[in-house]
């Protein structure tokens, strides 16, 4: 998980959640987008699998305010 920070505004700060295999990135949960996206055949079956459960994709799109915001002061 990482926050990329713009400004310290909330607005501006985006979560990050990347899941790997043998170091390759295989799927992506961006707060901006507010789904995962898969770069591999992989990736993209565990997806679909995750966007379909709308209370953990609700939980991860609160990670924004609860991890990136907290941490803004320290992060910016």
């Amino acid at each position: 998980d990482r926050c990329v920070f713009s400004s310290p505004e909330l607005k501006d700060i985006q979560f990050i959640r990347s899941n790997y295999y043998n170091k390759l990135e295989v799927a992506r949960f961006t707060s901006s987008l507010g789904k995962f996206v898969g770069y591999t055949e992989f990736g993209a079956k565990q997806a679909n699998y995750w966007n379909s459960n709308p209370s953990f994709i609700s939980g991860l799109k609160a990670q924004r305010e609860a991890y990136c915001l907290t941490n803004v002061g320290i992060d910016y």
